[in-house]
């Protein structure tokens, strides 16, 4: 192994965060330049079908209803009512509702007596406070300099930044649920090959009868510049790229490893948003990002405070057995020795061959 195979994982996930940063700022600028929310989320899926059985074609369903319809969706509509910062932000939030809908489900378990209970209820504390305080508050602009679109479903793009939030937040909670759904489906459908495209092909159907429904203009499918087709496409490499650079660093180092950049994300389309695509920067907004990042570690400390103890309940009951099975092979040998100790003191030749030498 090389010096920099250890560095892999870490270059990886960087490169990663600049992908998902890059993904905002592209489809956030494609979206300021008139391209509908609704009709991106059509273009960006991949609509190849494949041979599949319909045993988990429920669960398939629903997943590809609330984790992609759903969430990019919302989450798309969001970015263009918000800003491409609040929505990186607000993907910080997702750690904490899932252990939200996974405590209140019982599958994860809360004690109050517990440290890594406590951290991460207070994380998720922290989470929900930054993300009402970037909604809520704006306080003075840190750039004063407008960039304002007309082309949203529910107004204007950048002037609606409570419900851009909110659609920032019910994204989140989309994602969450489908997340604690994934293992119901991976209970009934191991193959995930499989039920990822079976994900894909629903959902690209879904988001085109949204879409149809929602945006009766034939105009508002046209693709008018190359921004908006380079999102596109670039929206589609994204997500190919990203689910296969995100299998191979949990594979390596784990989910919570992996979470943890997630932070990165937003400082990279903070900067680069208000450099280049001029968008307004309130105080109240950076504090809140803060929060919610800082929550999002307090959550994962948490976690992985709850593997470690989980561990530690498991762990001492091996060295028990360990023990015994020395123990017991000390035994086993001491008794060899003993029985050979024996054997040896007594005579080798039999006593009838001693009397018959001596006799001689």
């Amino acid at each position: 192994m090389s010096r920099w195979d250890g560095y892999k994982p870490a270059m990886a996930m960087i490169g990663l965060q600049c992908i998902y940063a890059g993904l905002a700022l592209f489809t956030r600028a494609a979206l300021l330049q008139g391209m509908s929310p609704r009709v991106f989320v059509v273009y960006r899926r991949d609509p190849r079908r494949r041979p599949f059985g319909l045993r988990s074609f429920y669960l398939i369903f629903v997943s590809s209803l609330i984790g992609v319809t759903g969430n990019q969706n919302a989450y798309f509509e969001g970015l263009f009512l918000s800003s491409s910062t609040i929505a990186t932000a607000m993907t910080n939030l997702m750690p904490a509702i899932t252990f939200v809908m996974a405590a209140t489900a019982g599958m994860e378990k809360v004690n109050p007596r517990s440290f890594s209970s406590i951290a991460k209820i207070i994380g998720t504390v922290l989470c929900v406070g930054g993300a009402v305080s970037m909604a809520l508050l704006k306080g003075p602009k840190l750039l004063n300099t407008q960039f304002l679109p007309s082309d949203s479903l529910f107004g204007n793009g950048g002037e609606n930044l409570q419900l851009g939030c909110l659609f920032l937040f019910g994204s989140s909670c989309f994602w969450s649920f489908w997340i604690i759904m994934q293992v119901e489906i991976s209970e009934s459908c191991p193959d995930h090959f499989y039920s990822s495209i079976w994900i894909c092909f629903l959902s690209s159907f879904q988001s085109a009868i949204f879409a149809v429904f929602i945006d009766h203009d034939f105009e508002a499918w046209q693709l008018n510049s190359v921004l908006e087709i380079g999102s596109c496409i670039y929206a589609g490499l994204a997500t190919a790229v990203t689910f296969y650079v995100q299998a191979w660093c949990i594979s390596k180092r784990g989910p919570l490893f992996c979470a943890m950049f997630n932070p990165l994300c937003t400082v990279i389309t903070t900067i680069i948003a208000a450099c280049f695509l001029h968008e307004n920067l309130y105080v109240e907004s950076l504090v809140g990002a803060f929060g919610v990042i800082v929550g999002l570690y307090v959550v994962l400390w948490g976690k992985a405070k709850d593997l470690e103890d989980s561990k530690r309940d498991t762990n001492p009951k091996l060295p028990c057995q360990e023990q015994r099975k020395n123990i017991h092979v000390l035994v086993v040998e001491s008794s060899d020795k003993t029985n050979g100790k024996i054997d040896l003191e007594e005579p080798l030749l039999p006593h009838q061959s001693n009397q018959t030498t001596l006799a001689d």
